[in-house]
């Protein structure tokens, strides 16, 4: 059972590198159903307990195409409207200089996931420098050093617990989800709700791949970019992507854990369906398509959760991104990786790159 008060011991190898491997799935994930795959598989299950779950989920756009055809179409009117909103792999030109690569990632283990679009594995096999979110992937002691350096950024450290800010409904609620899943709350209830919403944000078929030790995409390049010679380089640190996280209000952070229990199941079909729209490309479209599901299977209304979500997670991060990843990317011959949701949008990645005056053309 994890820990209910701040501490300092070591983490064991396997929860360190399971941080780490969900930290960086911060920018890919959204609220309600991906916010807490952050640290999704960090006390879950150890590698010892691992076998093999099916994946069961559904695609949901493809289920409200007969029950609910008009979510669709609000859905993918909204998506439209987001400048490039579709494309996961990107060239990167600017005169003079050799050509470099964005891929658009998500973090997770799903083999469809980790099959690079076509031209993608040629791209990074001839890159010089490959450009992830955060290069400590590589370093578990890193990992361990970072979550505890600062213990309120996981922990309540004030004397509240996440009982104080839960109203008669959300603890009852929260009571209920957390005992269906073997957790009582109040051995959790010094947790930071982010870190409680850990025990339920991935589906099963995820949480076990991650505790066998499979790799997510980004993780991969950067492993084989080292054991290739390539310069490797990180965006943030783990620190900064947990501070982005902790700044969020603590009421959206009970929303979205309290709205993630009231889905259940139907968050396998979320991420099903979040896949499905990465490996086609149409990234715009996931955003709306979860604010969909939240109001139609949880009956949640996110819209002021995701305006908070975005700015933070997103779009800050985005123009941190950016930043700096332009003086690897004017030396030119260079393979960046990052979140997908990171791409689309007047200040995406994309589009922060061409005002830089880079021209990006999305790959076929």
């Amino acid at each position: 059972m994890p820990a209910t008060t701040p501490t300092r011991r070591p983490l064991p190898t396997h929860l360190a590198r399971s941080l780490v491997d969900n930290l960086v799935s911060l920018a890919a994930l959204l609220p309600v159903i991906l916010l807490a795959a952050l640290v999704a598989a960090f006390f879950s299950i150890g590698r010892a307990q691992a076998q093999e779950i099916a994946c069961n989920g559904v695609n949901l756009l493809e289920s409200w195409e007969k029950s609910d055809p008009g979510s669709v179409k609000s859905v993918e009117a909204e998506a439209a409207l987001v400048v490039n909103g579709t494309g996961k792999f990107w060239k990167i030109e600017k005169p003079g200089i050799p050509a470099s690569y964005l891929l658009g990632t998500m973090h997770v283990t799903d083999p469809r996931v980790l099959a690079m679009p076509e031209g993608a594995p040629e791209a990074f096999a001839g890159a010089a420098t490959v450009i992830v979110e955060s290069d400590e992937v590589l370093d578990e002691k890193k990992a361990q050093i970072a979550l505890f350096s600062d213990p309120s950024l996981t922990m309540f450290t004030d004397g509240s617990t996440i009982e104080s800010y839960l109203d008669a409904d959300q603890k009852a609620i929260l009571t209920e989800g957390l005992k269906a899943r073997g957790l009582p709350l109040p051995a959790v209830a010094r947790m930071k709700p982010w870190m409680i919403a850990s025990f339920v944000s991935l589906p099963p078929c995820e949480l076990s791949r991650k505790a066998g030790g499979a790799l997510f995409l980004d993780q991969k390049l950067a492993r084989d970019a080292v054991s290739q010679g390539k310069t490797l380089k990180g965006l943030e640190t783990i620190v900064e992507q947990i501070r982005a996280l902790d700044d969020l209000p603590i009421a959206f952070h009970i929303s979205s854990l309290v709205d993630m229990l009231k889905l259940g199941t139907a968050v396998e079909d979320a991420m099903e369906t979040t896949t499905d729209l990465y490996l086609e490309g149409r990234i715009a479209t996931i955003m709306p398509m979860l604010k969909a599901a939240s109001h139609i299977i949880g009956g949640g209304d996110m819209e002021q959760q995701s305006v908070a979500f975005e700015q933070r997670i997103v779009t800050d991060r985005n123009h941190v991104m950016a930043t700096r990843a332009r003086p690897s990317l004017d030396a030119g011959n260079v393979f960046m990786a990052v979140g997908a949701l990171h791409l689309p949008g007047p200040e995406g990645v994309v589009e922060l790159l061409r005002k830089d005056g880079f021209t990006l053309t999305v790959m076929p």
